[in-house]
C-alpha cells in the first residue's frame, strides 16, 4: 500500500494520508497551520456534525434537493446518497472519528477548514458506506456539493458556536449545583461555630461559620441562574444565512426547517434567528455567555482564596477550618499539607478568565458581514467549559465536602477579638466602646472585665450584651 493518495481541490492536486477520511482542503491546513499542535474540541466536532446530518435531512428528506449522481456509468440515487452522509454524519456525532479532526484552532478566518474538514470527512464516510473507496475517482459523494449544501462557513461555524456551547450546559450546571449543595450543606454542620469576623482583614463582629458557607452557596445559585440567561440567547440560531445572511443558494424554507430538525436532533430548545445578517455580524451572545462565565470564574477565585485563608497554618494561621490532605505539599518539609485543591481552582479560573478576554476581544473584531476570528472564539468558549466543568467537580468531590471545622480554634480567636466591643455601641455609645476596646487590648483582658471594671455596666447585663451568638442574629440586644 501507498502511504499517500491523490485528492484535487479547485487548487490543484496534494498527497494525503492513505488512510485519512479527509481530503486536500484539509490536508492544506494541516500544512499551511502547524500552529499549537491542539486539536479541536468534541464539541466543536459534534456541532459541526449534527448540522450536516440535519441539512442533509432538509435539503434531502424533506425538500428534495438532492440529485441522482452518475459516475463511472453508475447512478446513485438521491436518496442513497442522503441516507449514506445521515449515516456518517451520526458516526461523527457519536465521536466514532475525532481522531479525523486535525486542523488546529489557529486556523485560517472564519473556520474554512474546520467546516471542510467536517465536510470531507462526513463525504468520505458516505462513499465507504455506499461501497466505494475513498481514492475511488468515481466516488459519489461531493464535500461541497453534497455534504455543505445549502451552507456556509459563515453561518455553520457561528451556529456551531452556540450549539456545542449549549451541548455541555447542562453538564456546567450540574456540577454547579453540585457545588451549592455542598456549600449549604456545609452551612448547616457549621451552623453552631461562632467565630470572628473579619473586614479589611482585621478583627469584625461575629459570624458563624455556617453563614460564611452559606454565602458560598448562595453565590453559586445566583451565578447558575446568570449562567442560564446568559445562555439563552446562544438558542437564537442564524443558520440558512448562507455566505453574508441573505441565504443564496439556500431553500427560502431552509432556515426555519433547520431550526427545528436540530432542535428535534439535540434535544435542546432553540429558536430562529428574526435577522440573519445580525446574526452573523455580531457575535454579541457569545460574547455575554462568556462574560458570564467569566464571572462565574472570578467569584470562585474569591472563594478559594477564602478557603485558604481559613485554613491557614495551622500552627501560625488562622486555622479555622481543615482541608482534606489529598497528596504530600512539600517535596523538601515533611509533614506539610498545602491547600492544593484551592490552589488548582485558582489557576483554572485564571485560565478561564484569560479564555474570556480572547473571546471578547475576538467578538469586536468581525468587518461588516462577518467575524474571520470565530475558530479561536469557538476553542475558548469550549475551553472554558472544559476546565470550569473539570475543575469545578474536583473541587468540590475533593475539597468542600471534606472541610471540617475547627470550632476550638475558631472561638478561641473570637475569645480574644476586642471588636466584641460593637455590640455594646447602643448601651454605652461609640466613644465610650472605643476606650472600653483600647483597654482591653492594651490589657489583653476580655471586653466584659474591662466594660465592668470601668463602670459603664453591670456584669449580667454586659453578659447578656456580648453574647456572641446573638451578634450574629442582627438587630439590637
Amino acid at each position: 500500500m501507498t502511504e499517500f493518495r491523490i485528492e484535487k481541490d479547485s487548487l490543484g492536486e496534494m498527497q494525503v494520508p492513505a488512510d485519512a477520511l479527509y481530503g486536500a482542503q484539509t490536508q492544506r491546513a494541516v500544512q499551511n497551520f502547524p500552529i499549537s499542535g491542539m486539536k479541536p474540541y468534541p464539541a466543536f466536532i459534534w456541532a459541526m456534525a449534527t448540522i450536516k446530518r440535519a441539512a442533509a435531512e432538509v435539503n434531502g428528506d424533506e425538500l428534495g434537493l438532492f440529485k441522482d449522481v452518475e459516475k463511472g456509468g453508475k447512478v446513485t440515487p438521491a436518496a442513497e446518497i442522503v441516507d449514506a452522509i445521515k449515516k456518517a454524519a451520526s458516526e461523527v456525532i457519536a465521536g466514532k472519528w475525532n481522531h479525523q479532526f486535525v486542523v488546529d484552532p489557529f486556523q485560517a478566518g472564519a473556520g474554512t477548514s474546520h467546516n471542510m474538514n467536517t465536510n470531507e470527512v462526513i463525504a468520505n464516510r458516505a462513499n465507504q458506506i455506499l461501497g466505494y473507496e475513498v481514492d475511488d475517482p468515481n466516488k459519489p459523494v461531493h464535500p461541497n456539493d453534497h455534504v455543505n449544501m445549502a451552507q456556509s462557513t459563515n453561518d455553520t461555524i457561528p451556529t456551531a458556536i452556540r450549539l456545542g456551547c449549549l451541548w455541555r450546559l447542562d453538564e456546567l450546571l450540574a456540577v454547579l449545583g453540585k457545588m451549592q449543595v455542598a456549600f449549604e450543606d456545609k452551612a448547616q454542620e457549621f451552623d453552631d461555630v461562632v467565630k470572628s469576623g473579619r473586614t479589611h482583614l482585621q478583627d469584625a463582629v461575629p459570624v458563624r461559620l455556617g453563614q460564611e458557607f452559606g454565602a458560598y452557596g448562595k453565590a453559586i445559585e445566583r451565578h447558575i441562574q446568570k449562567i442560564s440567561f446568559a445562555a439563552d440567547g446562544l438558542r437564537r440560531l442564524g443558520i440558512g444565512g448562507t455566505a453574508t445572511g441573505s441565504g443564496l443558494n439556500a431553500h427560502v424554507e431552509y432556515h426555519s426547517r433547520m431550526v427545528k430538525k436540530l432542535e428535534d436532533l439535540t434535544g435542546i430548545d432553540l429558536e430562529e434567528s428574526d435577522d440573519l445578517f445580525e446574526g452573523m455580524q455580531s457575535h454579541q451572545d457569545a460574547v455575554f455567555f462568556s462574560g458570564a462565565l467569566r464571572a462565574l470564574a472570578q467569584d470562585l477565585t474569591r472563594i478559594a482564596n477564602d478557603l485558604r485563608l481559613l485554613a491557614s497554618g495551622p500552627s501560625t494561621g488562622l486555622d479555622e477550618i481543615r482541608l482534606p490532605t489529598v497528596q504530600p505539599g512539600s517535596s523538601i518539609m515533611p509533614g506539610k499539607v498545602n491547600p492544593v485543591l484551592a490552589e488548582m481552582l485558582n489557576q483554572a479560573m485564571y485560565h478561564v478568565i484569560g479564555n474570556d478576554l480572547t473571546v471578547m476581544l475576538c467578538g469586536q473584531a468581525g468587518q461588516l458581514e462577518l467575524n474571520v476570528m470565530m475558530p479561536i472564539m469557538a476553542h475558548n468558549l469550549f475551553e472554558m467549559m472544559q476546565v470550569l466543568i473539570g475543575s469545578i467537580k474536583a473541587f468540590t468531590d475533593k475539597c468542600v465536602v471534606g472541610i471540617v471545622a475547627n470550632q476550638e480554634k475558631a472561638e478561641g480567636w473570637l475569645a480574644k477579638n476586642a471588636i466584641l466591643v460593637t455590640a455594646l455601641n447602643p448601651i454605652i455609645g461609640y466613644l465610650k466602646g472605643a476606650e472600653v476596646a483600647k483597654k482591653a487590648m492594651e490589657s489583653g483582658k476580655p471586653i466584659l472585665d474591662v466594660v465592668v471594671e470601668l463602670g459603664y455596666m453591670e456584669r449580667g447585663e454586659a453578659e447578656k450584651a456580648l453574647d456572641a451568638r446573638q451578634m450574629t442574629e442582627g438587630g439590637i440586644i
